[in-house]
């Protein structure tokens, strides 16, 4: 592999914290940055954060028809509000359906998917360590304290079923929590119908405000110490979180530690694998540590997570669109990051694949737009076509903010 990626010391053992199914619930609980910096100050745990797993057996009549069903009967539980489901081998497809019900101040809701999440994970250019799983994508319910799950596939099921129940806890943020500070210039005159204004600085478009690693509660005791680093970033790729998308904004922080808990202590990263995430009311927030201004190696788009960003839009946009503010904070990130390196927003760039799980064979070249979908990497829905078809004007405007029309 190419020797520009930064070293790091091996990974620590991770603990899990592992409870009873039988458990009953305790009822549901409703300064400036420069390119040089490298990390936010550790911030203090979240209070009451932990991720409880429960194995998954077989279901009575699991040869029905002949499928394999594997699931868990309707049980209280810890108080949760984020769950996915997990399997021993991070390689193993999960090729049938996965459904879960959850319980919260006693009524169960209908049945829900999870998807089959195989593709957001790390290129093998970056180990992230001895622990990693396959899993489905989390799934953000809101506070629980019971759930059913039941997986059933034509084919055998992954060894190791369990279901991941992460209770992001409480943390002290305040009214104002750390935010790297925007240096948008006012929208006026012209400007003012495009929502945004563009930088002083020729192609280099202003830097929007930042939530840190802080603000939203990060416990650094989880992630991996070390950072890694690629070349200079030349594209930035579109996600979405495949989770709910009723959340209130006021708990985009909690949706935010549940997603990096379960990509740590279920997934077994080094950390969140997405570089930034913004919510429906537009918060940007910094996701994976080591630098908002570097180019920090994530775990977003299999085969092409180096000298890329990968940006997420929280909620799921299949068929739902994306509110404008949404809309709004990915164009804002993905012009200013690409704007440090001189990258076009309106171009293109070149990719070479770092894994044949990928649309791209292991070693080909590809060309992206500089700002691009994760479907156009990976065969996948992701970011959800409502999301998909707004990026043509996600360009338009990031390339009007780098002054470039």
């Amino acid at each position: 592999m190419s020797n520009r990626y930064a070293p790091h010391p091996a990974p620590p053992t991770r603990s899990v914290l592992t409870r009873s199914a039988a458990l009953l619930g305790a009822g549901c609980a409703l300064s400036l940055l420069t390119q040089a910096t490298a990390a936010p100050a550790v911030s203090a745990a979240p209070v009451g954060a932990r991720t409880m797993t429960i194995a998954l057996g077989a279901l009575p009549g699991d040869r029905t028809g002949g499928r394999t069903v594997r699931g868990l009967t309707a049980r209280g539980t810890k108080r949760y509000s984020l769950l996915g489901v997990s399997w021993d081998d991070p390689d193993a497809r999960l090729t049938g359906t996965v459904q879960v019900r959850t319980r919260c101040a006693g009524h169960w809701s209908d049945w829900q998917p999870l998807a089959a999440d195989t593709e957001d994970r790390p290129d093998p250019a970056e180990a992230e360590g001895p622990h990693a799983r396959g899993s489905t994508a989390p799934r953000w319910v809101g506070p629980s304290d019971g759930v059913e799950v039941r997986v059933t596939g034509n084919e055998p099921l992954p060894a190791g079923l369990r279901v991941d129940l992460v209770d992001p806890g409480t943390a002290r943020l305040g009214a104002h929590p750390p935010t790297i500070p925007s240096d948008e210039a006012s929208a006026s005159g012209p400007d003012a119908t495009h929502r945004l204004a563009r930088h002083e600085v020729a192609h280099r478009a202003p830097r929007p405000g930042i939530v840190t690693r802080a603000g939203w509660g990060a416990d650094e005791s989880l992630r991996h110490p070390g950072f890694t680093y690629t070349g200079a970033v030349r594209v930035v790729f579109v996600h979405h979180t495949d989770t709910a998308n009723d959340y209130s904004c006021d708990d985009s922080p909690k949706v935010i530690r549940a997603i990096y808990q379960y990509h740590v202590q279920t997934n077994g990263w080094n950390d969140i694998g997405y570089n930034f995430l913004v919510d429906r009311c537009g918060t940007i927030y910094e996701g994976r540590a080591g630098g908002v201004a570097r180019p920090v190696l994530g775990a977003h788009t299999l085969g092409f997570n180096a000298d890329t960003t990968g940006v997420a839009a929280l909620g799921s946009f299949g068929d739902e669109e994306p509110p404008q503010a949404q809309v709004d904070g990915v164009t804002k990130i993905a012009a200013w990051k690409l704007g440090l390196t001189g990258q076009d927003a309106l171009g293109s760039a070149d990719l070479t694949s770092a894994s044949d799980g990928s649309r791209y064979p292991l070693g080909s070249s590809h060309s992206f737009d500089t700002i691009a979908g994760h479907r156009d990497a990976f065969a996948t829905e992701c970011p959800g076509d409502q999301l998909y078809d707004r990026l043509p004007a996600v360009r338009l405007l990031a390339g009007h903010l780098q002054g470039r029309r």
